[in-house]
């Protein structure tokens, strides 16, 4: 009898070592998952500097999140936040349809930068809408992995800030708060979706947003409320001076002729 005692122990304890090993190698799978395959749907740098797994609530942190400008863009990133939490049903990772209980994306800083040709989101959400339609996000992966979907249940971004670039501010911030994003339910309709399709419907959510007429007036009310700090003296402050003034307002005159108001 102590035998069989014993033997269904080690028997457990084994288990126990198998699922704990099992996900603790979650994080390096999404980590590699993401800074491999995001570039691919947006078409930019996007990477994570490392990712967290708890493993009693399967709740996913993914630390460190950087999501680079496409081409002809200055400004350093796009989008920036020091951590994503995502909480995942486990059970879902072998199956077909990977199930996403809840992402939470909590104070990104997101520098939307506009142009005469455009603005950086508006080219980040072609480049998304562009592998959609191609199909990229499936090539190279293994026959395997090829038919993985998704279903968000909920997706959150909140306390986000956005910062406002374009030309001739010389230094000066144009920034607003960006009104919380809550999606529910992404690819559940579908029976699940490609990360590519998920990303779409995010990005074009995200947009729609910083492009709203209530973050249009915010970020307008932070541009009027910009002020010249140069002392005025002689020479070449002075011209200092003048030249500033001149590029505000000069960016606020862009600004309004870009947004057609």
């Amino acid at each position: 009898m102590k035998k069989w005692y014993v033997a269904v122990g080690v028997g457990l304890a084994a288990l126990v070592v198998l699922v704990v090993v099992g996900v603790s190698n979650i994080g390096p799978i999404i980590k590699q998952a993401v800074n491999s395959k995001g570039p691919e749907i947006t078409g930019t740098d996007l990477r994570v500097g490392d990712v967290d797994i708890a493993l009693l609530t399967g709740r996913a942190s993914l630390k460190d999140f950087f999501l680079g400008n496409p081409k002809g863009f200055d400004s350093p990133y796009a989008v920036s936040v020091k951590a994503i939490k995502v909480d995942l049903n486990e059970k879902s990772l072998t199956r077909d349809t990977v199930i996403v209980d809840r992402i939470e994306v909590v104070a990104p800083h997101i520098i939307f930068e506009k142009s005469r040709k455009g603005d950086n989101f508006k080219s980040l959400l072609r480049n998304v809408q562009r592998s959609v339609g191609s199909g990229t996000e499936s090539q190279g992966q293994s026959s395997s992995q090829s038919g993985k979907k998704l279903v968000v249940k909920e997706f959150i971004l909140r306390e986000g800030k956005v910062n406002l670039a374009i030309q001739g501010l010389k230094g000066k911030e144009i920034s607003a708060t960006l009104p919380e994003i809550r999606l529910q339910n992404i690819g559940q309709q579908q029976g699940g979706v490609t990360p590519a399709q998920a990303a779409k419907e995010i990005f074009a959510a995200l947009y729609g947003q910083m492009t709203s007429t209530d973050m249009t007036a915010a970020l307008k009310s932070s541009l009027s409320d910009l002020s010249v700090d140069v002392p005025d003296v002689a020479g070449e402050l002075d011209a200092a001076k003048k030249q500033t003034t001149q590029g505000i307002e000069d960016a606020k005159k862009s600004f309004k002729d870009l947004l057609g108001k």
